[in-house]
């Protein structure tokens, strides 16, 4: 009897085995039909500030410095 239930276990853990293996899920990576668009619309601006003394301002006017 032990031989028999031996038997029938071994047999029931093979088909749960095969059963098992045949559920492995699958990953495909396709490329799209169509192409990827992305659109910018970027707007930049700047702006400089600049600040100057008065002794600076006559400094650079200054020809013999520069």
């Amino acid at each position: 009897m032990k031989h028999s239930s031996l038997c029938v276990f071994s047999i029931s853990a093979l088909l749960a085995s095969l059963v098992m293996s045949a559920c492995t899920p699958t990953v495909k990576i396709e490329p799209p039909d169509k192409p990827i668009v992305i659109n910018l619309n970027v707007k930049i601006e700047h702006e400089i500030k600049i600040k100057v003394d008065k002794e600076l301002d006559t400094l650079i006017e200054n020809d013999e410095l520069f």
